[in-house]
Protein backbone atom coordinates (compact mmCIF):
# COMPACT_ATOMS: atom_id res chain seq x y z
CA UNK A 1 0.00 0.00 0.00
CA UNK A 2 1.01 3.40 -0.67
CA UNK A 3 1.50 5.92 2.38
CA UNK A 4 1.10 9.55 1.43
CA UNK A 5 2.12 12.14 3.77
CA UNK A 6 -1.16 14.32 4.25
CA UNK A 7 1.13 17.39 4.31
CA UNK A 8 1.48 16.98 0.53
CA UNK A 9 -1.94 16.95 0.29
CA UNK A 10 -2.76 19.77 2.06
CA UNK A 11 -0.54 21.58 -0.31
CA UNK A 12 -1.75 20.23 -3.16
CA UNK A 13 -4.25 22.64 -4.06
CA UNK A 14 -7.10 23.07 -7.16
CA UNK A 15 -7.31 25.50 -9.46
CA UNK A 16 -10.15 27.13 -7.05
CA UNK A 17 -7.50 27.02 -4.11
CA UNK A 18 -9.57 23.59 -2.60
CA UNK A 19 -6.64 21.34 -1.18
CA UNK A 20 -6.74 17.73 -2.25
CA UNK A 21 -6.53 16.57 1.98
CA UNK A 22 -9.95 18.79 2.28
CA UNK A 23 -11.32 17.28 -1.00
CA UNK A 24 -10.72 13.67 -0.29
CA UNK A 25 -11.58 13.91 3.51
CA UNK A 26 -14.74 14.66 2.60
CA UNK A 27 -15.19 12.51 -0.24
CA UNK A 28 -13.51 9.27 -2.07
CA UNK A 29 -11.26 10.67 -4.55
CA UNK A 30 -9.93 9.54 -7.70
CA UNK A 31 -6.74 11.32 -8.61
CA UNK A 32 -5.49 11.09 -11.83
CA UNK A 33 -1.25 12.02 -13.00
CA UNK A 34 -1.47 12.89 -16.79
CA UNK A 35 1.75 12.43 -18.86
CA UNK A 36 1.96 15.28 -21.28
CA UNK A 37 -0.91 16.80 -23.05
CA UNK A 38 0.73 15.89 -25.87
CA UNK A 39 1.11 12.46 -25.33
CA UNK A 40 -1.72 10.34 -27.44
CA UNK A 41 -2.04 8.17 -24.82
CA UNK A 42 -3.10 11.34 -22.25
CA UNK A 43 -5.99 12.52 -24.55
CA UNK A 44 -6.95 8.58 -24.14
CA UNK A 45 -7.04 8.53 -20.55
CA UNK A 46 -9.47 12.30 -20.60
CA UNK A 47 -11.70 10.07 -23.11
CA UNK A 48 -12.23 7.59 -20.72
CA UNK A 49 -12.76 9.93 -17.83
CA UNK A 50 -15.15 11.68 -19.41
CA UNK A 51 -17.17 8.79 -19.91
CA UNK A 52 -16.61 8.41 -16.54
CA UNK A 53 -18.40 11.37 -15.39
CA UNK A 54 -21.70 9.54 -14.85
CA UNK A 55 -20.35 6.83 -12.64
CA UNK A 56 -18.16 9.49 -10.33
CA UNK A 57 -21.10 11.45 -9.88
CA UNK A 58 -22.94 8.51 -8.68
CA UNK A 59 -20.87 6.98 -6.56
CA UNK A 60 -19.87 11.12 -5.05
CA UNK A 61 -16.36 10.32 -6.36
CA UNK A 62 -14.56 13.36 -6.81
CA UNK A 63 -11.97 13.63 -9.86
CA UNK A 64 -8.84 15.47 -9.75
CA UNK A 65 -6.38 16.27 -12.69
CA UNK A 66 -2.57 16.76 -11.99
CA UNK A 67 -0.61 17.89 -15.32
CA UNK A 68 2.37 20.04 -15.48
CA UNK A 69 0.98 22.85 -17.80
CA UNK A 70 0.01 26.42 -16.93
CA UNK A 71 -3.62 26.63 -15.65
CA UNK A 72 -5.23 27.77 -18.96
CA UNK A 73 -3.46 25.75 -21.69
CA UNK A 74 -4.86 22.76 -19.49
CA UNK A 75 -8.29 24.31 -19.76
CA UNK A 76 -7.97 24.23 -23.30
CA UNK A 77 -7.34 20.36 -23.23
CA UNK A 78 -10.02 19.69 -20.64
CA UNK A 79 -12.51 21.38 -22.72
CA UNK A 80 -11.90 19.23 -25.81
CA UNK A 81 -12.54 16.33 -23.79
CA UNK A 82 -15.36 17.58 -21.74
CA UNK A 83 -13.83 17.64 -18.91
CA UNK A 84 -14.04 21.33 -18.38
CA UNK A 85 -14.83 22.23 -15.04
CA UNK A 86 -13.14 19.42 -13.23
CA UNK A 87 -10.80 19.57 -10.71
CA UNK A 88 -7.18 20.07 -11.19
CA UNK A 89 -3.88 20.40 -10.00
CA UNK A 90 -1.21 22.21 -11.91
CA UNK A 91 2.52 20.73 -11.31
CA UNK A 92 5.19 22.16 -13.85
CA UNK A 93 7.80 20.75 -11.62
CA UNK A 94 6.48 17.52 -11.33
CA UNK A 95 6.87 17.39 -7.35
CA UNK A 96 3.75 15.60 -6.58
CA UNK A 97 4.06 13.21 -9.16
CA UNK A 98 7.52 12.07 -7.49
CA UNK A 99 5.72 12.46 -4.13
CA UNK A 100 3.31 9.48 -4.73
CA UNK A 101 6.35 7.70 -6.16
CA UNK A 102 5.58 8.09 -10.07
CA UNK A 103 9.31 8.31 -12.12
CA UNK A 104 10.41 9.25 -15.08
CA UNK A 105 10.34 6.36 -17.82
CA UNK A 106 12.90 4.47 -19.40
CA UNK A 107 13.50 4.46 -22.95
CA UNK A 108 11.62 1.18 -23.11
CA UNK A 109 8.76 2.16 -21.25
CA UNK A 110 8.00 5.31 -23.20
CA UNK A 111 9.29 4.00 -26.55
CA UNK A 112 9.52 0.48 -26.79
CA UNK A 113 7.64 -2.11 -28.85
CA UNK A 114 4.47 -2.02 -27.08
CA UNK A 115 3.92 0.92 -27.08
CA UNK A 116 4.28 1.64 -30.91
CA UNK A 117 2.54 -1.07 -31.65
CA UNK A 118 -0.72 0.68 -29.18
CA UNK A 119 0.62 4.00 -29.87
CA UNK A 120 -0.46 3.89 -33.84
CA UNK A 121 -3.96 2.93 -33.47
CA UNK A 122 -4.35 5.56 -30.70
CA UNK A 123 -2.81 8.24 -32.23
CA UNK A 124 -4.98 7.79 -35.26
CA UNK A 125 -7.86 8.97 -33.04
CA UNK A 126 -6.36 11.01 -30.17
CA UNK A 127 -3.59 12.66 -32.35
CA UNK A 128 -0.38 14.09 -30.98
CA UNK A 129 1.52 17.56 -30.44
CA UNK A 130 4.85 18.13 -29.71
CA UNK A 131 4.46 21.60 -27.69
CA UNK A 132 7.41 22.27 -24.83
CA UNK A 133 4.39 24.02 -22.79
CA UNK A 134 2.28 20.88 -22.18
CA UNK A 135 4.98 18.98 -19.29
CA UNK A 136 7.63 16.58 -19.32
CA UNK A 137 7.74 13.81 -22.05
CA UNK A 138 9.28 11.38 -20.13
CA UNK A 139 7.42 11.51 -16.98
CA UNK A 140 4.84 8.14 -16.17
CA UNK A 141 1.74 8.72 -15.14
CA UNK A 142 -0.60 7.24 -12.49
CA UNK A 143 -3.94 6.70 -10.65
CA UNK A 144 -4.92 6.99 -7.02
CA UNK A 145 -8.30 6.68 -5.18
CA UNK A 146 -7.86 8.74 -1.99
CA UNK A 147 -10.10 8.82 1.28
CA UNK A 148 -10.37 9.45 4.70
CA UNK A 149 -6.42 10.97 3.75
CA UNK A 150 -5.19 7.92 2.58
CA UNK A 151 -4.43 5.97 -0.01
CA UNK A 152 -7.19 3.21 -0.72
CA UNK A 153 -6.09 2.05 -4.14
CA UNK A 154 -3.74 2.85 -7.08
CA UNK A 155 -2.58 2.29 -10.30
CA UNK A 156 0.82 2.57 -11.68
CA UNK A 157 1.92 2.69 -15.23
CA UNK A 158 4.94 0.42 -16.48
CA UNK A 159 4.57 1.79 -19.48
CA UNK A 160 3.15 4.60 -21.06
CA UNK A 161 0.59 2.48 -23.12
CA UNK A 162 -0.51 0.94 -20.28
CA UNK A 163 -4.90 1.53 -19.92
CA UNK A 164 -6.16 1.54 -16.51
CA UNK A 165 -9.16 0.37 -16.02
CA UNK A 166 -10.79 2.81 -13.88
CA UNK A 167 -13.90 1.09 -12.76
CA UNK A 168 -11.90 -1.63 -11.29
CA UNK A 169 -10.22 1.52 -9.35
CA UNK A 170 -14.08 2.46 -8.19
CA UNK A 171 -14.98 -0.55 -7.06
CA UNK A 172 -12.22 0.07 -4.15
CA UNK A 173 -14.32 2.07 -2.85
CA UNK A 174 -17.49 0.13 -2.01
CA UNK A 175 -14.59 -2.43 -0.62
CA UNK A 176 -13.15 -0.21 2.07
Amino acid sequence: MIVIDPAVLSVMTTQNRASVLDIANQQPTLLIFLRHFGCQFCREAMDDLSKLRPRLSASNTELILVHMAERTIAETYFKKFNLLGVSHVSDPNSRFYVAFGLTKGSFTQIFGLQSWIRGFSVQAKYGAEVNKRLGDNFQMPGAFIIHQGRVIDSYIHKYTSDRPNYNDLLDSISSN
